[in-house]
């Protein structure tokens, strides 16, 4: 007789539990612990967004949507994301989250043994949902500035490579991708034909001056150096999970060539079928909201990290994102060194859940200043 363990798919047993959820988990069971551990801003969903949202529940909108999206809204966002861009980007599909339209484009893009390329630190999902396609992972080391290696990235390029992955402000580490970087990598992916799927879910907190390339101008106040500026075969991410609190509502949105966005609404048909309804009507009017005093408190707080860690961690500076990736105390891992955070309560991510080394760590600085301030030293005591 079969175990039930004996029915799980080699698929599923190739993919490791969250190491972030893990800590999720456990911070859930302590009292009051300084937790610095997830991507969860510490501000709440606009109260324009909550009451539209509440509207449209109360108007009866509630029932299935079309697949791609309400009309109003994947129109709204076309133009403009056409207009920051300058020019049509193409098609927008609204997806269950960013992670909905990462699984959706590389489900309609990658076949078994097709290769994408990646930077070293990464999102954990990159390689995770590669291998749950039969997809190769190509994973590229960033260490230890964390910015775009051109000429690594040129030789990682086989027959095989298919789509070249930029995450930017990326998590974990805060980096944000130059003009001259997303030249170069727009540079390599035209030689060799490649599809650029740009994750741009963090795409609102920049921290730093982005450059002056006048090939990256638009008429938008967005500064962020986007490849779909320079590249039409590039596939946008972006959501409202970060820009506006929106993490449980799972709302984010596609938007690149027809052709792939078509296949990825098709599949979106058969899995997520399509993104909650009412919340739908509540991002479009979250579109209106301005979020700047958020940003602004994002940067104060990214200064006050920076201020905090840097006597005692070997530190890159982010400029976006809100998240810093140290470096551990010399003669400790990673994760020796995430333990003893935790034994202090404070709860940290270890960097091998991001990364193919475990020589640093990941905090979410989403917190208020006070933890911030109350949790930097407390990781300044345990460093001899």
């Amino acid at each position: 007789m079969r175990s039930d363990e004996s029915y799980i798919s080699r698929r599923a047993l190739g993919v490791d539990a969250s190491g972030i959820r893990k800590v999720f988990d456990l911070a859930a069971k302590m009292k009051d612990p300084i937790n610095f551990s997830i991507g969860l801003p510490d501000f709440d969903v606009p109260e324009a967004a909550k009451e539209a949202a509440i509207e449209a529940i109360r108007a009866g909108n509630n029932r299935y949507t079309q697949t791609q999206g309400i009309a109003p809204l994947r129109e709204r966002l076309r133009k403009d994301l056409s207009a920051e861009i300058g020019r049509d980007v193409g098609d927008v599909l609204i997806t269950s989250g960013v992670s909905g339209g990462l699984l959706l484009a590389i489900l309609a893009v990658i076949d078994p043994g097709d290769e994408a390329i990646f930077l070293d630190p990464y999102f954990v999902m990159y390689k995770h949902l590669l291998a749950v396609v039969g997809g190769k992972p190509v994973i590229v080391d960033s260490y230890p500035d964390f910015r775009f290696p051109a000429e690594k990235i040129e030789r990682a390029v086989t027959p095989r490579t298919k789509m070249l992955m930029l995450n930017s402000p990326c998590n974990p580490t805060g980096a944000v991708m130059s003009e001259a970087d997303v030249r170069a990598a727009v540079d390599i992916a035209r030689r060799h034909d490649l599809l650029i799927l740009s994750d741009e879910i963090y795409e609102p907190f920049l921290y730093g001056a982005m450059g002056t390339d006048k090939s990256f101008a638009s008429s938008a106040s967005a500064p962020l150096p986007s490849p779909a500026r320079i590249y039409e075969k590039t596939i946008i991410l972006r959501g409202f999970s970060k820009s506006h609190a929106m993490t449980g509502w799972r709302l984010g949105y596609a938007a690149g060539p027809e052709a792939i966005i078509s296949q990825m609404t098709k599949l979106q048909q058969y899995t997520f079928v399509c993104a909650p309804s009412p919340l739908q009507y509540a991002a479009l009017k979250a579109l209106d909201v301005p979020m700047g005093d958020a940003v602004e408190a994002y940067r104060r707080k990214r200064d006050l990290v920076v201020a905090g860690l840097a006597p005692r961690f070997e530190i890159v500076e982010p400029q976006g994102a809100f998240y810093i990736f140290p470096k551990a105390p010399a003669g400790a891992s990673a994760s020796e060194f995430v333990t003893k955070a935790i034994e202090n309560n404070v709860l940290i991510i270890p960097g091998n859940v991001f990364s193919e080394r475990d020589t640093h760590f990941r905090i979410s600085y989403a917190t208020t200043d006070e933890k911030i301030a109350r949790g930097c030293e407390i990781l300044r005591s345990l460093v001899r």
